[in-house]
């Protein structure tokens, strides 16, 4: 916590950035300041995240980096998942994202088409809160490993997030 509540206003902000790609999340974070523990820094976090507007929310998706499938993913799934991810984005204009912090290895990817087959029937409002909470368990998962000196996107690397990279730009990108 020494070196968070140590840094600049300016390098804090740019960190937490990667935690949750939006400037004014990360302003209201860095503000904050200091924290006495972990617990703090996280509540704050929350209360930050609560605090964004759709279009604060809908800035960090479009920021949110497409992460690859581990290698040994068959084709039938990156098939699968293009398919899902792109019926997502036609419907409500914006990357699939899921925190998938807890999911084993060996179900992230039926996790993944069943979440996001399921996320399809929402109504859009109902959706804008499942993404809101959603950005805000991704921000907290990529605080603490940041913290624990794994870095915000190691460790968990492409399972932090269910949009996915088929090593094609997705339109618009």
């Amino acid at each position: 916590m020494e070196h968070l509540n140590a840094a600049s206003a300016e390098e804090l902000e740019q960190a937490l950035l990667i935690c949750l790609r939006s400037p004014r999340w990360s302003r209201r974070v860095a503000e904050h300041r200091p924290y006495p523990d972990l617990a703090s820094l996280l509540a704050a976090a929350d209360e930050a995240a609560y605090d964004l507007s759709w279009a604060d929310l809908t800035e960090a998706l479009a920021a949110e980096p497409l992460p690859a499938l581990p290698p040994d993913t068959y084709a039938a799934a990156h098939t699968a998942l293009r398919a899902a991810h792109a019926a997502y984005e036609a419907r409500f204009g914006h990357v699939f994202v899921i925190c998938l912090d807890g999911v084993a290895p060996a179900e992230v990817l039926d996790h993944l088409l069943e979440t996001i087959r399921s996320r399809l029937t929402n109504d859009p409002e109902e959706e804008r809160g499942v993404v809101a909470d959603e950005l805000r368990r991704l921000a907290k998962e990529r605080l603490v490993r940041a913290l624990r000196g794994a870095g915000p996107q190691s460790t968990c690397g492409w399972r932090r997030v269910g949009a996915i990279d088929h090593s094609e730009p997705a339109p618009g990108r």
